[in-house]
């Protein structure tokens, strides 16, 4: 977050209260306004979690931060629910194959998503609910569903019945009467229709649980629709995910779901393209994907969240290194800008904040329509070059950038950066590094001076020599 805590700001701008999202279901734009509804209901489909998180996941997870911080700035309140599945075929395979207990797996792999995200700073949610908490509710959903005529035991377990919901497929726009076991279905000549869904799958491995048609599991469908009526309730503001849980996963839960309740399961359908590598969707199975912490490590954080929005969040993405690089850029140009701003060191010539006002109202008209962040991010690029301008200009003295700072701040919060940090003993060790330099250059030893510099280059530190002394800076980008 760009925080620049000492600084006092008296003019505190903020962002308009309506936003409008394109719905899947209808193709049609939704507008929220927190001058008449305050409360959001959102539930974001998470990982399954068999293996670590990929980039893929990234762009859908950093997308949905952007617009929970949109939401919020917008004075929205905001109730986040994103799940984990953690009992599912891939991860007792997975299990098989690495000698462990496919739970011990799962909470391995969540445990791995706390840590790569939050390098990304995406923001905790407010609720993980995990499919083997809610063992209980998703068998009472099915037994509600058996009850109602809507599902069937099986041999292999109990089926939710498409032929049941009138309108399958509206979401999708998939035709059932189309599908062929094996299309992105399961396929099982237990089933009365090639369509119909595991609801309980029938097993004797762990992870089983007793129920009234016997030992097993979950089948994934159910278990997002139980968590979200447990712990949001229908209908949900916003649902969402990659554009991959459209079908099956999001049309069988409007189905189960809206067949049990009786009403829609969600206002607004939100769903993000696919990154994809090589002409391909980044799929572990295909054994292309990069790695949410490694991708970190090579590009940094802020530009890879950067890359990641700077397309339409509905488009399909190419993962090219040299759009990457290009995204580097621009985050230089910002975190140079937000750096100038918390070190002002120019005078004061007037106040140019009615440039960044506009900014920020084009930021805000751009964020309003439909999530525009490649527009939002050029606002924020065009007040960064606006901010570097002033400082090489020797105009940026500290009550200017007291002026700038409500508008670059809001902008800059909204979109989920965060400046790099350092933690006690990094900053300790640069300091001490920092007055070893300026010693040898004040000896005129500047040949070792500069091999001092070179280090802290080396460990992300750039360093700015000012009359009254240098000040040094944690960055992501060394230009």
């Amino acid at each position: 977050m760009f925080n620049p805590a000492a600084i006092e700001v008296t003019d505190v701008p903020s962002l308009s209260h309506s936003i409008d999202l394109r719905d899947t279901l209808t193709g049609s734009t939704i507008r929220l306004d927190s001058s008449t509804e305050k409360r959001v209901r959102v539930y974001v489909c998470g990982l399954t979690v068999y293996s670590y998180a990929h980039i893929g996941h990234a762009k859908s997870f950093i997308f949905f931060d952007v617009l929970r911080r949109v939401l919020v700035a917008k004075g929205f309140e905001v109730t986040f629910a994103q799940n984990f599945t953690d009992v599912d075929d891939k991860i007792i395979n997975r299990a098989k194959t690495e000698g462990v207990s496919p739970s011990a797996l799962a909470e391995e792999n969540i445990r791995g998503y706390f840590e790569d995200f939050a390098l990304l700073n995406v923001l905790r949610a407010d609720l993980y609910p995990k499919a083997t908490d809610n063992i209980d509710e998703i068998k009472a959903f099915v037994a509600a569903l058996v009850e109602k005529g809507a599902a069937y035991r099986a041999q292999t377990g109990v089926y939710f019945d498409v032929s049941k919901c009138s309108n399958y497929g509206k979401l999708s726009k998939v035709d059932p009467e189309q599908l062929q076991a094996g299309a992105r279905i399961e396929p099982d000549p237990a089933k009365r229709n090639p369509a119909d869904f595991a609801l309980w799958k029938f097993s004797d491995g762990d992870p089983a649980w007793e129920s009234p048609w016997g030992l097993g599991r979950p089948g994934w469908h159910i278990e997002c629709s139980t968590m979200v009526h447990r712990y949001l309730g229908e209908p949900v503001d916003i649902h969402g995910g990659g554009e991959d849980l459209i079908f099956p996963h999001h049309e069988n839960e409007i189905a189960q779901s809206e067949t049990l309740w009786g009403k829609p399961l969600a206002r607004i359908w939100t769903h993000v393209g696919l990154l994809n590598l090589a002409d391909e969707k980044m799929s572990k199975s295909l054994g292309n994907v990069i790695g949410v912490r490694e991708a970190a490590s090579r590009w940094g954080p802020n530009t890879l969240r950067y890359f990641l929005i700077s397309n339409r969040y509905r488009n399909q993405v190419a993962f090219t290194e040299e759009a990457v690089r290009n995204c580097n850029s621009n985050w230089a140009l910002v975190e140079g800008a937000a750096y100038e701003l918390l070190h002002p060191a120019g005078v004061d010539r007037g106040s140019p904040s009615g440039e960044f006002a506009r900014c920020l109202h084009a930021f805000d008209i751009a964020i309003s329509n439909d999530m525009d962040t490649p527009e939002a991010l050029l606002q924020l690029v065009g007040a960064s070059r606006a901010v570097n301008r002033l400082a090489s200009q020797g105009n940026l003295g500290s009550a200017t950038a007291a002026s700038i700072i409500p508008y670059f701040r809001l902008m800059f919060d909204t979109l989920g950066f965060a400046l790099p940090q350092t933690g006690t003993e990094e900053a300790e060790a640069i300091e001490a590094m920092v007055r070893r330099r300026a010693e040898l250059r004040s000896k005129g030893n500047f040949e070792a001076a500069d091999k001092i510099r070179e280090e802290l280059i080396a460990r992300k530190v750039r360093l700015v020599d000012r009359k009254d002394g240098t000040i040094w800076l944690k960055v992501e980008t060394i230009e």
